[in-house]
């Protein structure tokens, strides 16, 4: 896994729309820092939503999200912005190091990520790992209580840190239990906008694009959370080996995007139909061959019909959208209580 720290959260169309949460910290260090780059930048995100951020310009660590502002007392922001001033020190001071490891000069990149998920059916994950250039340098593993080393410059990071085995007993308690009680506050904090349900807009488009060649794109946007399902199928068959997908991009007003696209022969009697999955609700669009009209049904996931009408041209669904109500190393006993 590449890490690069999110201005932008990314999702990949999913095959199950199980609603999970996730808190997630990232750090960046810059050799040379300027044009605009910090020398060090910390961000929390609750989901796709920035909760918290540090700089080595502002030096404070503040909050991104109202909700965040109004539940957690001024000594909070005070006490981590202590915390996190270290922290830029401490990655100055290891990049550095990395840097004369790797006989390396110029603009470089160490990065860090830290956090878990809390999946729909009540189980966790929890992730720590190290990037150097935007590339997998260390990555703990909780369950062994060890460390991954890419390299053999990773080696050396692998040894100091596994020989403190408090530390690694403290690191796997807080990604299994202090993460996730973080994660279910911070949901509480914020139900109203991490919480909520938007379903997506629907269509399809069928356009030519080669002589012959016919490509039908289902797009769905307008939802939230970024969970989704989307996928074609020919007669009643999947045919994911044919898709081509697009990542699930933010729309810039709390929302999702998405589309999903197949090819067909326009001579051929095959039948298409996309399906749809989002939270409590499922839709099929059915292109019948041959016809310009596309039909639109729309079931709960238990499979009763609540809705099933015929849609001329691109079979376009107007909803009206519901208002809003996923390494000198510092000991982390003083900084991952909650980041």
């Amino acid at each position: 896994m590449v890490l690069l720290l999110p201005l932008l959260i990314v999702f990949t169309v999913k095959h199950s729309v199980a609603r999970t949460h996730s808190l997630r910290y990232f750090r960046l260090g810059v050799s040379e820092p300027g044009h605009g780059i910090p020398e060090f930048i910390s961000v929390g995100y609750v989901d796709s939503h920035p909760i918290t951020t540090y700089d080595s310009v502002s030096r404070l660590k503040e909050p991104r999200a109202p909700w965040m502002a109004e539940h957690l007392e001024p000594d909070h922001w005070e006490r981590y912005t202590q915390l996190l001033r270290g922290w830029q020190q401490t990655f100055k001071v290891e990049l550095e190091r990395l840097q004369r490891h790797y006989n390396h000069s110029g603009f470089h990149t160490y990065q860090r990520m830290i956090g878990c998920e809390l999946l729909e059916d009540g189980s966790t994950t929890g992730f720590l790992q190290y990037a150097y250039d935007g590339q997998d340098f260390i990555i703990f593993d909780k369950d062994t209580l060890s460390w991954i080393a890419i390299d053999n410059v990773a080696h050396i990071t692998k040894r100091a840190w596994e020989a403190n085995w408090h530390e690694l007993q403290y690191q796997k308690n807080w990604l299994e239990e202090e993460c996730i009680a973080w994660l279910k506050r911070f949901l509480e904090y914020g139900k109203d906008t991490l919480q909520r349900t938007e379903p997506p807009l629907v269509k399809v488009n069928r356009k030519e694009t080669f002589p012959g060649i016919t490509t039908l794109v289902c797009r769905a946007y307008g939802f939230y959370p970024p969970e989704i399902s989307m996928i074609w199928m020919k007669n009643g068959e999947e045919i994911i080996q044919e898709m081509d997908y697009s990542d699930i991009l933010p729309s810039g007003d709390g929302t999702y995007q998405t589309w999903v696209s197949v090819e067909l022969d326009p001579q051929s009697s095959d039948l298409y139909s996309c399906h749809v999955e989002h939270c409590d609700v499922q839709m099929v669009l059915q292109v019948p061959q041959g016809s310009e009209t596309i039909l639109l049904v729309i079931k709960a996931v238990s499979g009763f019909i609540v809705l099933a009408m015929v849609l001329a041209g691109v079979g376009f669904l107007a909803w009206r959208r519901r208002p809003q109500a996923r390494p000198y190393i510092p000991s982390v006993n003083d900084d991952l209580q909650v980041n």
